[in-house]
């Protein structure tokens, strides 16, 4: 099952803003949702009724981005090359992308590709990033935002292959 730290570390990474509830609910409702998935794994569903939750504001920006931030260097090795996402960044086409993977890959072996949340990145990530990077000036979901970012470094390495890809 997935303990309470977990479910605090996938809550404060947007992995649950999909269901229309803000992290604050969610994180003051833990102990009642995860007594609620123990307690109703195994049931037949038409035997569950989901549990009421308390709702609370969501946390202030700061908050959130601290908490982000505390999350994003638990991750972080100093010897990583850090892309960071952001509208700020540079925009580039697919071929200069190839270009720039290529380069650093010849000098860094690991690659961190980090994207902002809907509130931008802490200014602490933001300095220790290597290349900031702008697919656009508009704002993505965060789960799409992922398989954008999937498919931009797999036509990468096929660039980088001299393969073919979808223009």
């Amino acid at each position: 099952g997935i303990n309470k730290k977990t479910f605090e570390v996938l809550t404060y990474s947007s992995c649950f803003d999909c269901f229309g509830i803000n992290k604050k609910t969610i994180i003051e409702n833990l102990d009642n949702l995860l007594n609620f998935s123990f307690i109703a794994k195994g049931m037949p569903k038409d035997m569950i009724e989901e549990p009421a939750l308390e709702e609370y504001e969501e946390y202030d920006n700061s908050f959130l981005m601290n908490k982000e931030k505390e999350l994003l260097n638990k991750y972080i090795n100093s010897k990583d090359y850090i892309v960071t996402l952001e509208i700020e960044g540079k925009q580039i086409s697919s071929e200069e992308l190839a270009e720039k993977l290529e380069t650093t890959l010849m000098s860094n072996s690991n690659i961190t590709f980090i994207i902002g949340g809907s509130h931008g990145l802490h200014d602490d990530i933001k300095k220790i990033s290597d290349y900031k990077l702008s697919f656009s000036k508009m704002t993505f979901p965060h789960q799409l935002f992922r398989i954008i970012l999937l498919e931009q470094i797999y036509r990468s390495f096929r660039i980088i292959n001299n393969e073919t890809y979808h223009k």
